[in-house]
């Protein structure tokens, strides 16, 4: 007889682990993972079945955490201009608490593991569409949504090839300055 599984201990194990490649990135071994959870290799396959489960379910965890800091950035908010709510949310996307973000998931645009969530890419890019242009719809322009996601996914883009932040800001600001132009 085996032991029941224990939902409470595999969320914290999966927490631990999302935490680990936020901040690491996504290992290639289960190891740097179960030290991280402190725990063993052995018990994540037995509370997830397989690495690449574990890996998917990491994935999945940083993207819900993802949206959910990054959509409560772009949302509306009354009495704001949507170009200043742009500008708070790049500064937060590209500052410390949005780089663990851009780092995992700029890694996982480029290895192996973009096998393990079919479709991620095109997810991840759509997704912030809605937000964007209903933002957008504030100033009567939310035809630019899509423009305005490319600029913003170009400059990161940038900023993680140059690692440049004045210059990549400078162009923000001014892309932003040039929507508040189209009034």
């Amino acid at each position: 007889m085996g032991r029941r599984p224990q939902p409470e201990i595999k969320e914290r194990l999966l927490d631990a682990c999302t935490d680990h490649a936020l901040e690491q990135g996504l290992p290639d071994r289960l190891e740097p993972l179960a030290a991280a959870a402190g725990t063993s290799a052995r018990m994540l396959i037995y509370h997830f079945g397989t690495r690449d489960r574990l890996l998917r379910a990491v994935l999945e965890r940083a993207r819900e955490r993802q949206l959910t800091a990054f959509g409560d950035l772009l949302r509306v908010r009354p009495g704001e201009a949507y170009t200043v709510t742009l500008t708070k949310a790049w500064a937060f996307i590209t500052g410390s608490e949005g780089q663990p973000y851009l780092r995992m998931f700029g890694q996982f645009r480029e290895s192996a593991a973009v096998r393990l969530v079919p479709g991620f890419r095109r997810v991840a890019t759509t997704d912030w569409l809605g937000p964007i242009e209903e933002g957008l719809r504030g100033i009567g322009r939310p035809e630019l949504a899509t423009l305005v996601l490319a600029v913003i996914r170009g400059l990161l883009m940038d900023l993680d090839a140059t690692a440049d932040n004045a210059r990549t800001d400078r162009a923000f600001a001014l892309f932003v300055d040039t929507l508040d132009q189209t009034r």
